[in-house]
């Protein structure tokens, strides 16, 4: 490992190497209904297993009543979280959506749209360099219960 100067003065430690990509998944049940699941300790575990030190984590989610960002999972502001979703997409507002294909998701649609279907964190020495109390969550936004399964592409040396 090398150390460089970024802007002159702070150091960075360079791990060179060849790099490589590990694609899996993380298989979970949600509830929907704007159901708010932890997964930090599984894209941890996605990490440590690949035996790579320092890189990127990248969590995609397939399909589009389901999103992935950071929160402080703690009651609260998972409330205030949904409250506040409830308050820009209602359920109950009409979506065009709802009209065309009669499934009445139409505001899982716009919140996954809004909140994202990826994000990507990275990791030093083989840990994720999430804040104190951050936390990776996946947001199921679509009205009924889903078996979802979350890629996990973890790159680096």
């Amino acid at each position: 490992m090398s150390t460089v100067m970024i802007n002159g003065h702070h150091q960075a430690a360079v791990r060179e190497g060849l790099m490589r990509v590990v694609t899996g998944t993380i298989e979970l049940s949600s509830h929907g209904d704007a159901d708010i699941v932890g997964i930090s300790d599984d894209v941890a575990e996605a990490v440590r297993r690949t035996g790579l030190r320092d890189g990127t984590v990248t969590i995609f989610v397939p399909g589009a009543t389901g999103a992935v960002t950071t929160l402080e999972f703690e009651p609260g502001v998972v409330h205030d979280f949904r409250e506040m979703l409830d308050q820009i997409t209602p359920p109950d507002r009409h979506y065009v959506h709802n009209d065309n294909l009669r499934d009445g998701n139409g505001h899982s649609h716009v919140r996954a749209g809004l909140v994202g279907p990826s994000i990507t964190v990275p990791f030093v020495d083989g840990r994720l360099t999430l804040g104190r109390f951050q936390t990776i969550v996946f947001c199921d936004f679509d009205a009924r219960p889903r078996e979802r399964r979350l890629i996990v592409q973890v790159m680096g040396v």
